[in-house]
């Protein structure tokens, strides 16, 4: 008996059949009998497991075969497409993929944490079906796109953010233009900085005194550059007797709590997040919670981006009554990043600008500059002390900075930067005070004031 229904149902690999006519016929009657097991409707898990069932059921009955493709595994794919995130589900939780850029429905990319851009194989089947996908994967954190809506910015999961454009902001032969942003919440380590050349040693000793003598930091650069990268690492530097507080918007990017073996927390951290609402008294934004860390009594606050006028204006007086202030900003270079966060101060804030350029210099004793250079590779650039600014001249000194002394390309394509960093300054006087009143020793200070190379 089982031989005879092995018979009846054995595939048959038809000629010309193709995943893409099998898609499109298994959509269509799925489309006409069984739309709300699609849509998901009731329970979710139950209607997921009913929906892979009656593929299975459906592609035995019409004895299909792919070439390459097991039973399950064409059950699996067509499952995908028709109700998940289709081939993109692999690339958005492949480790050391940080971001999926679809720029049309058979034109997609991936960017990988060490920089590398690469085309992937895999594209969809037609503009409709972009679409179609990257609704679900919307309709997943709550949003809508339409016509009346055509451009979105949700998020997938605590660490995925994705910004879409649909027609008729885009083409409709296009389908769609996503870029959907991972944050792969790896350990960052010293050596893993150290042996990608993101930094000296000495320059993240320096640093690493920084946070743990009080000492503000602004995070300055491009989108890419790698600011993200190195305020995570600066955060872990944070001791475990003092009290962290994190403030990031939409979605988490870091990831600070240590434990023990036992589960037992070390160290004092809390990860906050905003909530968007429509209604802008339910609204909870980083200004909003600004107010609120304060009254939590932290040591350190790591704002993840500095993006509107109050949270520019709060944190910077955050950083001014003493507690130790680290975030981002986009800039493009480290003593325009003062006037980057005075403009953006100003927008709000009747205040003039010699006013907010004191208080940012004040308030952020130290920029870090970070760059994506030509070959991908993500370094800091330079890290400058501001010291003052008055009669629109703005006082500071270089500490250290990267010399780029040339840029190859091998026969291949491939470009490679060559240069260093250097320590090109010292810290202020003054500097040196804050830091020995917060504790600092002489011996660990002695590094930073010694002569250049």
């Amino acid at each position: 008996m089982n031989k005879l229904n092995d018979i009846f149902f054995a595939q048959t690999v038809a000629e010309g059949v193709t995943y893409e006519s099998v898609l499109a016929d298994v959509q269509r009657y799925f489309t006409e009998n069984h739309a709300s097991t699609i849509a998901g409707e009731g329970d979710s898990v139950r209607a997921a497991e009913l929906l892979r069932e009656l593929i299975a059921q459906y592609i035995i009955k019409r004895k299909y075969s792919v070439e390459g493709l097991t039973n399950e595994g064409l059950t699996a794919r067509l499952y995908e497409d028709m109700a998940g995130y289709s081939f993109l589900n692999k690339w958005i939780y492949m480790p050391d993929v940080e971001e999926v850029n679809i720029n049309a429905y058979d034109d997609i990319e991936v960017i990988e944490s060490s920089g590398r851009s690469i085309k992937i194989p895999d594209k969809f089947s037609s503009p409709q079906q972009a679409v179609d996908v990257v609704r679900r994967m919307l309709t997943s954190c709550g949003m809508v796109i339409d016509d009346t809506m055509p451009s979105v910015i949700g998020y997938l999961d605590k660490n995925i953010r994705i910004s879409v454009d649909k027609a008729p902001i885009v083409d409709a032969d296009v389908g769609v233009n996503a870029s959907i942003r991972i944050v792969n919440q790896q350990t960052v380590t010293r050596e893993k900085l150290l042996a990608s050349g993101s930094a000296t040693e000495e320059m993240l000793d320096f640093l690493n005194a920084c946070i743990r003598y009080g000492v503000s930091v602004c995070i300055a650069g491009a989108t890419g550059s790698g600011k993200t990268t190195i305020m995570a690492w600066l955060l872990s530097r944070v001791p475990y007797n003092r009290r962290l507080i994190t403030l990031e918007e939409g979605s988490r990017e870091f990831s600070l709590i240590v434990k023990d073996e036992n589960g037992q927390t070390l160290n004092s951290v809390v990860h906050l997040l905003t909530r968007p609402h429509e209604n802008p008294q339910m609204n909870i934004d980083q200004s909003f919670l600004l107010e609120r860390i304060l009254r939590k009594h932290p040591d350190v606050i790591g704002v993840g981006e500095m993006r509107s006028a109050r949270e520019a204006l709060a944190a910077a007086e955050a950083s001014r009554t003493g507690h130790t202030v680290v975030t981002t900003i986009h800039s493009n270079s480290a003593a325009q990043t003062y006037l980057r966060m005075m403009t953006l101060a100003k927008t709000h804030n009747a205040i003039d600008d010699e006013t907010l350029m004191r208080i940012m210099v004040e308030a952020y004793p130290i920029v870090i500059f970070t760059k994506q250079l030509e070959d991908r590779s993500r370094k800091i650039t330079e890290i400058i002390e501001g010291e003052d600014f008055a009669g629109g001249d703005l006082r500071f000194r270089s500490l250290y900075s990267y010399e780029v002394a040339d840029n190859i390309t091998d026969e291949q394509g491939q470009s490679r930067v060559i240069g260093r960093h250097k320590k090109s300054g010292n810290i202020s006087d003054t500097l040196k005070k804050r830091l020995l009143d917060n504790g600092i020793s002489h011996r660990e200070l002695d590094q930073f004031v010694k002569e250049g190379n």
